[in-house]
């Protein structure tokens, strides 16, 4: 990651800010949380593109002041965008990503857009020489399938700009940067390089990074690329599968999972306990920062060795675009204070680069999927949250734009939620509670309870129930 710092001052004084149409809000008994909320929306929604920029819809996603972004950047800050009303700069940010895909770039695209719809010259000369780093392909992939299920737009599935993307990106991008699983260690650094090779030359050397990690030398394969792929591929199979391909589904599943393990077989440092998280020219592994994506992009199953990566990221200062992505890495590992501290360190205007984009966007990723547990599925219309505030203290967030409705969510503990459907379509609410109930009551109604565990293992009790709209429903357990 570059390690600038901002000279943009953002003034934390908007407690409510409108965006497209939407006002989402958030209140708690825990003022802390509800401040941060408010600071965190003011800043993101600073960042918001002018109308009559000529790229379109857009929001800063890069480092200022470019006016630009980037795909990493985007892909993270999305769906803390897509809560705060703007869905339309993101299909715009996103369709703009998969329409520049070329064989000219050797199916890349432009890594980084400014506001007057060109690549962002800091980052781009011509075809042949540009910055890239290569988990990019992969990253957007994974964005676009979730900001399918979270709004439920066909045009991330069946488009043909972005369907081109997804199959461009999974096929001839990991050929032509020799990306095959059983390539990884042998690849040539610069596989695509243009001739004469000039190394000190960005737009030669950084041509194909593969890595978000940016200052190694000679870095010929991150275990962040690696855990991209994985991702990204799990996430087109299952693309394929609403499409009816079932069987290429199943090959692309595999291969995701040869991915994965080579991770395992080969990153894993049992001396230290601990991933590698890059493989140079001379054959060696060495540790950087990386690990984020390892748990961003769900790649690690061992849950031994999770926790043990989980520890070494909060028992290490990281510079502030990694620590954006821990709120809710934290919160879905089930280190829930952790989260709540980190989201109060974004925060903090004391907080060196606390302005930067990502981080506020990151900071409403937290409040909404990782405090509230909100995770919509637009497979199966149905809408599932789950309270992991560590203190049993009420919370509520209206006015959440999701599935082509809105909805206002209040948590009254971990065993008490009510959801309000404000909007024009009827969706599916899937209540869950840490814990192993016999019964959920809906509307004070005992229904028994389904179970499922979560991610490190305990036990969650759900139900499901329909919320037309204009409805509102409660559900406690006992």
């Amino acid at each position: 990651m570059k390690k600038y710092f901002l000279t943009i001052a953002v003034a934390f004084i908007c407690l409510y800010v409108s965006a497209q149409g939407n006002d989402i809000s958030f209140t708690s008994a825990d003022t802390s949380l509800q401040i941060a909320f408010q600071r965190a929306k003011s800043t993101a929604l600073h960042f918001k593109g002018k109308p009559d920029d000529a790229v379109g819809p857009w929001y800063e996603s890069a480092l200022p002041p470019r006016f630009a972004f980037c795909m990493r950047d985007v892909s993270h800050q999305s769906l803390g965008a897509e809560a705060l009303g703007l869905g339309k700069e993101n299909k715009n940010m996103f369709g703009l990503f998969a329409a520049n895909i070329s064989a000219d770039k050797d199916w890349c695209s432009y890594w980084e857009i400014n506001r007057t719809g060109k690549p962002a010259p800091e980052d781009y000369r011509d075809d042949k020489h540009f910055w890239y780093n290569l988990n990019a392909n992969f990253d957007v992939l994974n964005a676009c399938w979730e900001l399918y299920l979270w709004t439920g737009n066909q045009e991330y599935i069946h488009g043909k700009i972005f369907a081109n993307f997804y199959k461009k990106t999974v096929n001839e991008f990991i050929k032509v940067w020799v990306l095959q699983p059983d390539s990884l260690l042998t690849r040539s650094a610069h596989p695509n390089v243009t001739l004469p090779y000039d190394p000190n030359d960005s737009f030669q050397r950084c041509r194909g990074l593969p890595s978000y990690s940016e200052g190694v030398p000679n870095i010929k394969m991150g275990a962040d690329l690696v855990a991209a792929i994985y991702r990204g591929l799990l996430s087109y199979a299952e693309i394929l599968k609403l499409d009816g391909n079932t069987t290429e589904a199943g090959l692309i599943t595999a291969k995701a999972e040869a991915y994965r393990q080579e991770l395992e077989n080969n990153w894993w440092d049992s001396s230290e306990n601990l991933y590698n998280t890059y493989f140079n020219s001379s054959g060696a592994y060495g540790k950087n920062e990386g690990e984020t994506f390892l748990l961003w992009f769900d790649a690690l199953k061992n849950p031994v060795r999770r926790d043990k990566t989980l520890h070494h990221l909060f028992e290490k200062d990281w510079n502030i675009e990694n620590t954006s992505y821990f709120p809710l890495i934290m919160y879905q590992n089930g280190y829930w204070d952790k989260a709540y501290n980190y989201m109060m360190y974004l925060t903090n205007p004391q907080t060196p680069r606390h302005d930067y984009p990502e981080v506020s966007y990151g900071v409403i990723k937290g409040f909404v999927q990782g405090l509230m547990g909100i995770d919509p599925d637009a497979r199966y219309n149905r809408l599932s949250t789950i309270y992991r505030n560590g203190s049993d203290v009420s919370s509520t967030m209206q006015d959440v734009p999701v599935l082509h409705t809105t909805v206002n969510l209040t948590h009254f503990n971990k065993k008490a939620s009510t959801i309000l459907n404000t909007g024009n379509k009827t969706i599916s609410w899937r209540p869950m509670f840490s814990g192993g109930f016999k019964f959920i009551y809906i509307n004070g109604k005992p229904l028994q309870a389904r179970h499922d565990k979560n991610s490190t293992g305990g036990i969650i009790s759900y139900t499901d129930v329909t919320v037309n709209a204009g409805q509102k429903v409660s559900a406690k357990t006992q």
